[in-house]
């Protein structure tokens, strides 16, 4: 009798725990998981390697869960300044990059971090560094890439109707 496993191509340990970055609270289950691995007798160091910590935030949490108890496992309010991107103005900025710039008054052909900027700047009235436009692009699924230019093979057609128009320059004469 075979064991159960996973085998869908998706459900990978990178993409779960990409997923725990997007869901509020995911890592409040990821630290359960690990106080609960470590209670059983697993070392920190294998718990960092399931999870795809480094040792150090693993111990970091045991100290602190030494240190705290049962609120060790909450999420802490960390210090810094409060994004200025909503969900509402992300929403906005994804539906602008599936359109072109020109619809917004801005004079280029396609999106890259300098356009972000000035959309945001002229819309949003947010001002942002280009390579944070470019880690937002990033972040909403858009790349930036170079066109490839794709040559029309010729028909069997247009490749006769040309021979037939062709003109043959005469050769010199020989001396």
């Amino acid at each position: 009798m075979r064991a159960l496993s996973l085998t869908h191509q998706e459900l990978t340990r990178e993409a779960l725990l990409k997923k725990a970055e997007q869901i509020p609270g995911a890592w409040i289950g990821i630290r359960i998981a690990a106080f609960l691995l470590i209670l059983s007798g697993w070392k920190s160091t294998r718990v960092a390697e399931i999870f795809g910590l480094t040792r150090w935030a693993v111990v970091k949490w045991m100290r602190r869960a030494n240190r705290e108890g049962l609120e060790a496992v909450n999420d802490h309010p960390r210090p810094g300044r409060p994004s200025q991107f909503d969900e509402k103005i992300m929403k906005a900025l994804d539906e602008a990059l599936s359109k072109s710039p020109q619809d917004y008054g801005i004079s280029r052909n396609r999106w890259d971090g300098s356009v972000v900027t000035e959309y945001l700047k002229r819309v949003h009235y947010i001002k942002i560094q280009v390579r944070h436009a470019q880690r937002l692009m990033k972040k909403l699924g858009y790349s930036l890439r170079r066109p490839v230019y794709r040559y029309i093979q010729a028909t069997e057609a247009g490749v006769k109707e040309f021979h037939e128009k062709l003109k043959k320059t005469p050769s010199r004469p020989k001396e």
